[in-house]
């Protein structure tokens, strides 16, 4: 069931909505994570809406909190860098290896970079997934640079004219300026050999409101162009993204809702609506 659909079904066929269903919708958007200022918002909004115009009025009011930046993944006429960022434990190596199969499934060719190299488990990871779905992993010796990595990632991907350089990412936030150094460091590096076509940031959804201050911190240190959402499945949380978008104003390109290969498409936002309505 969606967030709102309890919402609909009070309003439908009378002109208001009494003070407690206004306190329970209230409630269950702050449960559902929308975050008070979001939540205020919508609120205001809704309390213009008619019983026999509900559903198009709330759909129109929620879609006009997200993001109307494109979702396509941006392509450069050669190799085109992606960079994903993200906290450690957000699923951020899984999520670079399924958009790699999405990517090869689709017909580009890719390569992968493992530079998060300070987690030794994070490069092991990736290697594994690449033999699982058949994609070369650029790998350095153990503690190795960063930005070494992703030279010689770089000049491979060129030598090889892939579509896409995928690029794993170190995601320690214990210190803000080390992670903004590293990161603006990566990204230079990068730019030298290869345009950097997106800045990927991965969230899970189930962090809340946590999610848009992290994302606030990643885009302090790199410009953010789209979202990955880990975990966002048919739960009353999956609000966040909403949260997010409203927020910051950064679409979400990509989600995930398993552990499987499979577990990973482009974001939907017209069925993402629908289900938070509950149709």
């Amino acid at each position: 069931m969606g967030i709102f659909s309890k919402f609909i079904s009070k309003i439908k066929g009378v002109s208001t909505a009494d003070p407690l269903d206004w306190q329970e919708l209230e409630a269950e958007l702050l449960a559902a994570d929308l975050g008070p200022s979001l939540t205020s918002s919508i609120i205001k909004d809704a309390k213009s809406i008619k019983g026999d115009d509900a559903l198009a009025s709330l759909t129109q009011i929620l879609n006009s909190k997200l993001s109307s930046k494109s979702r396509t993944l941006s392509k450069a006429v050669s190799t085109s860098a992606l960079i994903v960022v993200g906290v450690n434990g957000t699923g951020k190596t899984t999520s670079v290896a399924k958009l790699a199969a999405s990517l090869k499934g689709s017909g580009s060719s890719v390569i992968l970079a493992a530079a998060d190299t300070f987690r030794a488990a994070a490069v092991e990871q990736l290697q594994t997934w690449g033999a699982r779905i058949g994609v070369e992993v650029i790998a350095g010796k153990e503690g190795a640079e960063p930005a070494s990595v992703v030279f010689d990632a770089a000049v491979r991907a060129n030598e090889q004219q892939v579509s896409y350089l995928l690029i794993d990412t170190a995601g320690r936030l214990h210190n803000k300026s080390d992670l903004m150094a590293e990161l603006g460091k990566v990204k230079r590096v990068i730019e030298k050999s290869l345009p950097v076509s997106e800045v990927l940031l991965v969230i899970d959804a189930t962090t809340g409101q946590n999610g848009i201050t992290q994302a606030k911190i990643f885009t302090e240190a790199v410009d953010v162009t789209g979202l990955i959402v880990t975990k966002l499945d048919g739960s009353a949380r999956g609000g966040v993204a909403l949260a997010i978008e409203n927020a910051l104003d950064i679409p979400i390109k990509f989600v995930g809702t398993g552990e499987a290969e499979s577990d990973f498409a482009a974001f939907d936002s017209e069925r993402y609506i629908s289900g938070l309505i509950g149709e």
